[in-house]
């Protein structure tokens, strides 16, 4: 049966200054449509999986035009309902040079983190889908959206589908409101069959720290999540190293209990936008899992060619097809006719 892959999460829209300018010393924006289970959708369904976005947007022309943008990715939007309220925002001061980028959110009281679990009808929402993907944002925009995500991840197991949970901490939501992101996050993970996080992830799961360095520090703290968590079947991770805001080091990492696969580290130079780089790294990794499970390997250096390449794009998803993974695969950088 082909794979269908569920994606559970808030839709945003990003607003930045073009030119590399300053938020406050803008006059005009730039506008992309973004959040991180949409960029994964967008992502997958450009290499040609079929995806399915789960989600609550405004009935308005904000709403209208996120919808419009996954539905021309090819993203399934049967099950993004509109009602009333407002869209969640997001302002990005993009870095240059030594100066870091910036994020500044304006998600409060937004139509999808004011969804309860009677806004989803989980046998509509995931019939005939095989994996569901969710991401430690939503749980973290408040205990209404805390418990959805715990709903979502219950009945999407209960109907037999695959896990799959990205870290994506965000400590500055989940200190706006009286949470517990440790007890949270445990018990989605401990649902899952795949996590993507590193070990400062792990070590905030565990409440622990690793005394060692580099490879050695991955694979203890791997170590120690699988055998907190029994049920996880993989965990990927990148390493980054930032030298300046267009100028990265880049490697990644597929893991299992008993093996790892891990890519030699990359020099990411000229950046034209990072954010979603992490969200493409999720769509080349699954894409290389849902194409050969048993290959690990190809689905480290899957997710280091698709993050790689969508430092060079614009926006928050990744647009890219399988001929861009193998081309950058096989070092064919210049031009293309």
């Amino acid at each position: 049966m082909r794979p269908t892959i569920a994606f559970f999460g808030e839709l945003l829209v990003r607003l930045s200054p073009p030119d590399k300018l300053l938020l406050r010393s803008a006059r005009t924006l730039d506008l992309a449509v973004g959040g991180a289970e949409a960029n994964v959708a967008i992502g997958l369904a450009s290499l040609g999986h079929t995806t399915r976005m789960i989600s609550r947007l405004p009935a308005n022309p904000l709403g209208d035009m996120a919808r419009s943008v996954l539905m021309g990715a090819g993203v399934d939007c049967t099950h993004v309902v509109q009602a009333e309220g407002r869209m969640g925002l997001y302002f990005l001061t993009p870095g240059a040079g030594l100066r870091a980028s910036e994020v500044v959110y304006d998600r409060a009281g937004s139509v999808f983190a004011r969804a309860t679990e009677a806004d989803f009808d989980w046998d509509t929402v995931f019939a005939g889908a095989t994996h569901l993907l969710m991401s430690g944002i939503t749980p973290a925009l408040g205990p209404d959206s805390s418990r959805l995500a715990i709903a979502a991840a219950r009945a999407a197991k209960d109907r037999g589908l695959t896990l799959i949970f990205d870290g994506n901490y965000r400590a500055l939501l989940w200190q706006a409101w009286d949470s517990d992101p440790r007890g949270v996050l445990c018990e989605l993970v401990g649902l899952a069959d795949m996590m993507f996080g590193n070990h400062r992830d792990i070590a905030l799961l565990l409440a622990t720290s690793f005394a060692s360095d580099g490879e050695d520090r991955r694979r203890e703290a791997a170590a120690a999540l699988f055998a907190a968590f029994p049920n996880l079947k993989h965990l990927a991770s990148t390493a980054r190293h930032v030298e300046a805001a267009d100028r990265h080091l880049l490697s990644a990492r597929v893991e299992t209990p008993d093996a790892v696969a891990q890519t030699e580290e990359i020099a990411v130079s000229g950046i034209v936008d990072r954010i979603g780089a992490g969200d493409a790294f999720a769509a080349g990794v699954l894409h290389g899992l849902l194409r050969n499970p048993d290959d690990i390997d190809g689905a480290a250096e899957s997710g280091l060619a698709l993050t790689a390449l969508k430092h060079s794009l614009p926006g928050d998803a990744s647009l890219f097809g399988q001929g861009d993974i193998d081309a950058f695969l096989s070092g064919q950088f210049d031009v293309r006719r």
